[in-house]
């Protein structure tokens, strides 16, 4: 990893998501943004003005009628990034794939794709999928467990990488006079047989500037991180504070140590929502206004999603946080496991646990632009985070935190002036991984007499 300096993510919600209940209603804001190209163009420039990283597209494959209004309707990832490469030059494009319910060869082929379109700046954001539901939709009775879950997740990875390495540099001579177009000896297939897919390649395509996609991971659990820890170049988190953020921080290095890899070389990359006014309070009172926008009953309903989007309707809400057994194991079990503890160790009513959940707890990055700069320089250089992946509402919202907190980090150098060069990897300060069988080549060609 070169020079140390704070990485920069975009988080494209379009009519927002989880929590976010009424920032559609904005002026600013289309109704139609999550479908809406010219929205997400515009947002891909004013991100890349201000020297993003990268842009971060969340995705899903199954909703209900509860789901949070921008799952409701909104582009497929991949899709979406094609084209907003096209209008782009360099900033990152990282896109939401679970490795539940797609294959491996077809993921690989398709970032490959957006990784040759782009010239070098596709990321993927491997996930294995928590809602249950989405067996439904893939021709499944039972969504798998967690076991299945996350051990098909890491083959599904090792495949793609596998996959990524079917061409060696120079495979494609396309030499007209000679009338060679392809050298047979640089392609490889994988012959990939394991527990979940058995893939015999190669791919069709060949490897991209930056050698392949960046891999980022999202998931607390402890198999989500020790998947992160095997796999992952960056990892997407939440921390309410800096002490949270060494913590998760310092687990991480060590499981990426014990993996046998480089814990220098995996980024760790927070997602927050800055709030930027001319005083704090005016910055509090935003926030709290945000956070109070949501009805009971749409955090009735949310609160369902960690539990497979059980129906907490049916209770009373004054009564004692329900007994629900294993409910959630095959969701989001960490979050579920944590919501039941919670409640229990409190004695809470099913409503308490809901203001709990809920509720208003002021944020770490809201405030002045000098108070907010001054933050995340104290976050940044206590170690607690590599980079932030910023949620984005508004465009004056996103204006303000490019506009007035980025020079005031630029100017203290935790910020680059621009960017260090035209792929991902690059701009993340990643290197590129080495092609294994150009790797197993070497020793050979360097012992054979010239």
């Amino acid at each position: 990893m070169t020079e140390r300096q704070l990485k920069l993510g975009a988080v494209l919600m379009g009519v927002g998501g989880p929590g976010d209940q009424w920032s559609w209603r904005s002026p600013e804001i289309p109704g139609d943004a999550s479908v809406n190209i010219d929205w997400y163009t515009a947002l891909a420039r004013q991100a890349e003005a201000a020297k993003f990283d990268l842009l971060f597209i969340v995705d899903s494959q199954y909703i209900t009628d509860r789901s949070p209004n921008h799952y409701l309707n909104r582009f497929e990832p991949l899709t979406l990034l094609s084209a907003l490469a096209l209008v782009t030059r360099n900033i990152g494009l990282v896109a939401t794939i679970s490795t539940s319910y797609n294959e491996p060869f077809n993921v690989a082929r398709r970032l490959a794709s957006l990784d040759l379109i782009s010239k070098g700046r596709a990321g993927w954001n491997v996930v294995a999928t928590g809602d249950g539901g989405t067996a439904r939709n893939f021709s499944r009775d039972e969504h798998y467990d967690y076991e299945h879950r996350y051990g098909r997740a890491l083959e599904h990875v090792q495949v793609a990488q596998g996959l990524w390495n079917s061409y060696e540099e120079g495979a494609f001579p396309r030499d007209k006079e000679a009338g060679v177009f392809f050298d047979p000896a640089k392609q490889h297939k994988l012959d990939h047989a394991g527990r979940y897919f058995q893939v015999e390649g190669p791919l069709n395509l060949d490897r991209s500037p930056q050698g392949q996609p960046v891999i980022f991971q999202a998931g607390d659990s402890e198999e989500g991180r020790q998947l992160g820890a095997g796999i992952a170049d960056a990892i997407f988190t939440h921390a309410a504070t800096a002490a949270e953020g060494n913590a998760f921080r310092d687990d991480i290095r060590r499981r990426v140590a014990d993996a046998g890899r480089d814990a220098d070389q995996v980024l760790i990359m927070p997602g927050v929502s800055p709030i930027i006014r001319d005083t704090v309070e005016e910055a509090r009172a935003h926030e709290e206004s945000r956070r109070e926008t949501s009805t009971l009953e749409q955090k009735i309903a949310l609160l369902g999603r960690p539990f497979g989007w059980h129906d907490f309707s049916q209770y009373d809400l004054d009564a004692p946080f329900p007994e629900l057994g294993d409910l959630g194991n095959d969701s989001f079990k960490t979050h579920a496991d944590s919501i039941k503890r919670t409640a229990k160790e409190n004695s809470l009513t099913l409503r308490e646990t809901v203001e709990h959940l809920f509720g208003y707890k002021p944020g770490p990055f809201v405030g002045t632009a000098r108070s907010v700069a001054a933050e995340i320089e104290e976050w940044f250089l206590a170690g607690a985070f590599d980079g932030l992946n910023i949620h984005i509402t508004a465009p004056s919202e996103f204006a303000r935190f490019n506009d007035e907190v980025l020079p005031i980090l630029r100017e203290r150098g935790i910020v680059p002036e621009d960017y260090r060069g035209t792929t991902l990897r690059e701009n993340l300060g990643l290197p590129i991984p080495a092609n294994v069988h150009t790797q197993a080549a070497a020793p050979v060609l360097a012992g054979t007499p010239s």
